[in-house]
């Protein structure tokens, strides 16, 4: 079953379907005076820019994580150590059954699983249903711990943007003051309308707009890098302007959702510069689809991001 046991099957089936498909080295500096010296500093490429070796300590600016069910056929036991040894310290997109596993770890929560994807709070006759159920997630989290539980816009089914925006804003308006009690954040996911076609909050500033009218600090986006550049976002742009908005990240490889290396076209290194700049302090979570073998995709993705 998916790991995301709590989302709808429409993204499972996309995600399921794409699922079955060291530094450079030194210059030899010659012992002729330091403008020679100098020069070669200058050609060497920047060493920020490479991947970090697997020995070097993380710098931990960015607090990363890892979605659950991009790397579910791993074993628990196998992948929740790995995680440990790379570095990372949370798992997304998990339930309370998971809670004590990850505990045995020394691991978080990052964004606890509420709702589905297709019945979302654009519809009022939802928002019982809806309600209850973050209620629910909130509580969970709120009892261990844990920062962010996710919830998301549903499907237009031919409905207008505007009236859609205007129902969340509703909605979410009745289950904001209870995140707020609980500190615990709700996190209304972005996603691109090529892997969701019908799904409403498929444009940053439709969700930031939703985000201000809801006026609490308790609701934030889950920005997820890979839906929204598939969007025409460019990330290192988009992000800074809208970051009071932002409570979480997703990673991604464009165009193909795998890996975050130099197979895809954006630079996570520079975005996750940008991100550290804003000084934000949530969680940065991995959620790719590996070609190659995922602990090492993995790890590989983490030195990336580590900047």
């Amino acid at each position: 079953m998916d790991p995301r046991t709590n989302l709808s099957l429409d993204r499972a089936a996309v995600s399921r379907r794409l699922l079955l498909q060291g530094a450079g080295g030194a210059f030899a500096l010659a012992a002729m005076g330091l403008a020679r010296t100098a020069a070669a500093e200058e050609a060497k490429p920047a060493a920020a820019e490479q991947p970090k070796s697997e020995g070097t300590p993380l710098k931990g600016r960015i607090k990363q994580s890892v979605s659950r069910w991009c790397f579910s056929k791993i074993k628990d036991d196998d992948f929740y150590p790995a995680l440990v040894k790379i570095g990372l310290k949370g798992v997304d997109l998990v339930g309370p059954n998971q809670f004590e596993t990850l505990k045995k770890y020394g691991l978080v929560a990052t964004m606890v699983n509420a709702g589905g994807i297709a019945k979302g709070f654009n519809r009022k006759e939802n928002h019982e249903a809806l309600i209850a159920g973050l209620q629910k997630a909130i509580e969970a989290a709120a009892a261990n711990g844990y920062p962010n539980v996710i919830c998301f816009s549903g499907n237009r089914e031919g409905m207008a943007d505007d009236v859609g925006a205007a129902n969340c804003v509703e909605g979410l308006k009745k289950i904001a003051p209870f995140a707020e009690e609980k500190k615990v954040t709700i996190c209304l996911e972005l996603l691109n309308k090529n892997n969701h076609k019908d799904y409403m909050a498929d444009n940053t500033m439709w969700a930031v707009d939703v985000c201000k009218k809801v006026g609490s600090p308790r609701l934030k986006l889950l920005y997820d890098i890979y839906h929204m550049a598939i969007m025409g976002d460019k990330p290192e742009e988009v992000i800074p302007k809208v970051i009071d908005y932002i409570g979480h990240f997703h990673t991604g490889g464009v165009p193909g959702r795998n890996e975050i290396d130099e197979t895809q076209t954006l630079n996570y290194t520079a975005i996750m510069k940008v991100i550290a700049a804003t000084k934000y302090d949530g969680w940065v979570a991995h959620e790719f689809l590996p070609k190659k073998d995922p602990l090492t995709s993995l790890a590989q993705a983490v030195r990336i991001c580590d900047v």
